[in-house]
């Protein structure tokens, strides 16, 4: 985990896959709607380019600009930033403030709380876990 949250654990870099997900692809894009100096913004980029999270490739409209789109690997981050999200809902948004509901496409209605859930599909909570032994990766 520690080498998940030393690439992706800065603001900055969550923001910017939240953003890719809504569709941003343009360094401008993502300037404008952060607010992040650019030279931030541009080492940011860099990061989740070199470790496969975005890939960087011509605009879509032929134009010169270069578009930041989410790779296979950067899609997997889906439930993280639902998690984030859902848990910044529920936790770090005060009553009456106003938020921006993340919405089904196929329902218009809002998501349901992300949970984890056994095969069975059973809920499965923190005192349910623990951690296993060492295993190498395939």
């Amino acid at each position: 985990m520690a080498r998940t949250v030393d690439l992706l654990g800065d603001k900055w870099s969550l923001l910017i896959i939240r953003d890719a997900f809504c569709g941003v692809r343009r360094f401008g894009q993502f300037h404008r709607g952060l607010g992040v100096a650019k030279n931030i913004l541009s080492t940011r980029l860099r990061t989740l380019v070199d470790a496969g999270v975005l890939r960087s490739e011509p605009a879509s409209d032929g134009t010169s600009y270069r578009e930041y789109v989410l790779t296979d690997e950067g899609r997997g981050l889906f439930d993280v930033i639902v998690a984030l999200r859902q848990w910044g809902e529920e936790h770090a948004v005060a009553p009456g403030e106003e938020y921006v509901p993340l919405i089904d496409r196929t329902t218009g209605e809002p998501l349901a709380r992300l949970r984890l859930v056994r095969p069975d599909g059973s809920a499965v909570g923190p005192d349910d876990t623990h951690l296993g032994e060492p295993r190498r990766m395939p």
